[in-house]
């Protein structure tokens, strides 16, 4: 008899050890393999999909259902985050955000003159835009602008991060992990967070954190070099540019319009009214019409195309059927089978045969002093060209040129649409925050808007959309579910108030430091669905509210600075600046800490407990 009712005991294969192994698993391979964050997150979430789990002497598989496995990608966030990449892509796609950066950075100064025009503008702008397509547009805007002044891009690419990301954690919108956890409330609670409901804890986290990167940087971020650099037998191009009649650059000095200091470039001569000016000092202040004669590779020739002022100096650009906007530029090789060989660009009429404009020309490392129309045609010279977007299909197969690619970061902006881009991100947010529409709708609507106005076109927006992203946050969201249903973060929400007490401030103190760590290890948005369940548990354990601790996660995760891998914006300026892991650590590390302190004291003013 006592047999014939045996017990239930806890096996290894409880849902709640398995769930606990494939954590275990999924951080591990997180911090040591070398694979893509989505691919681990959703390897872990397969797992829990197939495993064979008891509970009690009932044998299943799955600790969690196909629909709770795929919930994610329908959840209201994630949508929402989609909709705002492309958003951001409209406003790349028209420049608006190139020009207003531009204007913020000026000139020259000193580093911390710099860093206060630059960290201040993010932190506003990344409330408003997420800041990871936000960054991702400030980026080479940044560090070419830091190449032409001299400025160490060291100093400057890391505190662009960690502005972004103090500005982003104020508002719903700004971060995609705010997006996600708010998401996650509404789930659970049928309510969630207003549009600027977290800036009363997150603002002044963001004033000091600014002011402390501002104050510390100079001493705690070394000097670094990027690991890429420009190489020295790298294919010089010679490029004609001329100052347009009504440009900001007029009455500028070369070096204080930034046509000095371009990396790989090179200023040969300007020729103004018939007279050669070589040997160009930095001080000649610009006129209108001046033609400018540059020898440089190509990076650097591609950027001297989005000077606002600045165009090429042959008239054949400018007689093309196509708006620039809707061109793109190729390097394509000289054969010597081209009917061109031996003529001049301009007595072969190059415009009329290949309805394309050559830019700049490469010889063989020549330095080529003549004008590009005057230039003949070698067999093996290279030309950088500015061609409609069927260029390259059309010329691939022919015998004329022996190589042709298309350079992909080529794009002129649609300036007269800039209005219209920013017109449709003040409207989602004035939609958003006044309750007319929810965050998702306002989103949508927006994205909508930028496509069917030319802002960006459709196939530019499917590019635009992180996919990498999108699915990083369903997986993660499918292993939150996983730790829920099996009782996993009950258990671990137990532990850490066995461990630290059920005072409703330790355990807030527990939460956002557990969260922080977590996120330093994996990523903000993995460890802030992760820690969901954790701290909800927690406070019902403990009787008392759950919005503190909910914003302690939001807040901990989307201020992740202590690591390269916390924060997509980290990464992202890891390389370009040269940046060692511990360079995070020594300026990240002390700001999580007053960060830390803050939430303690700020959240349980405006969420009691």
């Amino acid at each position: 008899a006592a047999n014939a009712n045996p017990p239930t005991v806890n096996t290894p294969m409880d849902p709640l050890y398995v769930t606990a192994f494939v954590i275990c698993l999924v951080w591990i391979a997180m911090v040591r393999v070398n694979r893509a964050t989505d691919f681990i997150l959703w390897g872990g979430v397969g797992l829990l999909l197939v495993a064979p789990v008891k509970d009690g002497n009932t044998w299943s598989t799955g600790v969690i259902s196909a629909s709770d496995a795929l919930a994610g990608l329908a959840n209201e966030g994630v949508i929402t985050i989609a909709a705002l990449f492309i958003v951001a892509a409209g406003l790349s796609e028209t420049g608006a955000m190139h020009a207003l950066v531009r204007r913020f950075l000026g000139q020259s100064g000193s580093i911390q003159a710099i860093q206060n025009r630059l960290l201040w503008p993010t932190a506003v702008l990344s409330g408003f835009l997420n800041n990871t397509p936000l960054v991702a547009m400030l980026l080479p805007i940044t560090h070419d602008w830091a190449k032409r002044h001299q400025f160490s891009v060291s100093h400057l690419l890391m505190p662009l991060s960690f502005a972004a990301i103090l500005g982003g954690a104020c508002t719903l919108i700004g971060t995609s992990t705010n997006l996600i956890v708010n998401g996650w409330l509404i789930e659970e609670t049928g309510s969630g967070l207003g549009m600027f409901d977290i800036a009363m804890a997150g603002l002044p986290i963001a004033v000091v954190g600014i002011v402390f990167v501002l104050i510390f940087s100079r001493w705690l971020l070394p000097i670094r070099k990027p690991a890429l650099q420009v190489s020295d037998d790298a294919r010089e191009y010679v490029v004609e540019m001329v100052i347009d009649e009504s440009s900001a650059l007029i009455g500028q000095s070369v070096e204080d319009a930034g046509l000095r200091g371009l990396n790989g470039l090179f200023l040969i001569e300007i020729e103004r009214d018939g007279e050669i000016l070589a040997a160009v000092s930095a001080s000649i202040r610009l006129q209108a019409n001046d033609r400018l004669v540059f020898a440089g590779v190509i990076d650097s020739v591609v950027e001297l195309q989005r000077f606002e002022g600045l165009r090429p100096a042959t008239n054949q650009i400018f007689k093309l059927n196509e708006s620039r906007h809707n061109r793109i530029m190729v390097e394509a090789v000289v054969s010597n089978t081209c009917p061109l060989v031996g003529q001049t660009i301009k007595e072969g009429q190059f415009r009329t045969i290949y309805n394309a404009a050559v830019i700049a020309v490469a010889r063989n490392g020549e330095r080529l002093n003549r004008k590009i129309g005057e230039i003949r045609l070698k067999a093996g010279d290279t030309l950088l060209i500015e061609a409609r977007r069927n260029f390259v299909e059309q010329q691939r197969n022919r015998r004329d040129f022996y190589l042709i690619s298309k350079i992909d970061d080529f794009q002129h902006p649609n300036a007269q649409l800039a209005p219209v881009a920013i017109g449709i991100l003040i409207g989602i947010v004035i939609a958003a925050t006044s309750g007319v529409l929810s965050m998702l709708q306002a989103s949508l609507a927006g994205a909508l808007l930028i496509v069917a106005s030319g802002c960006c076109g459709a196939s530019v927006a499917r590019r635009a959309i992180d996919w990498e992203v999108l699915l990083v946050i369903a997986a993660a969201l499918a292993l939150g579910k996983a730790m829920e249903n099996s009782g996993l973060a009950n258990a671990l929400a137990n532990i850490a108030i066995s461990s630290f007490g059920s005072h409703p401030t330790t355990l807030l103190a527990t939460i956002i430091g557990m969260t922080m760590v977590l996120a330093a290890l994996v990523t903000a948005k993995a460890a802030a669905v992760l820690m969901l369940p954790i701290a909800f548990a927690a406070a019902g354990n403990a009787d008392v509210s759950i919005m503190p601790y909910v914003v302690g996660v939001m807040l901990a995760a989307s201020t992740s600075v202590a690591t390269p891998i916390g924060y997509p914006t980290n990464l992202m300026v890891y390389g370009p600046g040269g940046y060692h892991f511990s360079d995070y650590l020594r300026l990240g590390g002390p700001l999580s800490i007053i960060i830390l302190l803050m939430s303690i004291f700020l959240i349980p003013i405006f969420w009691p407990f």
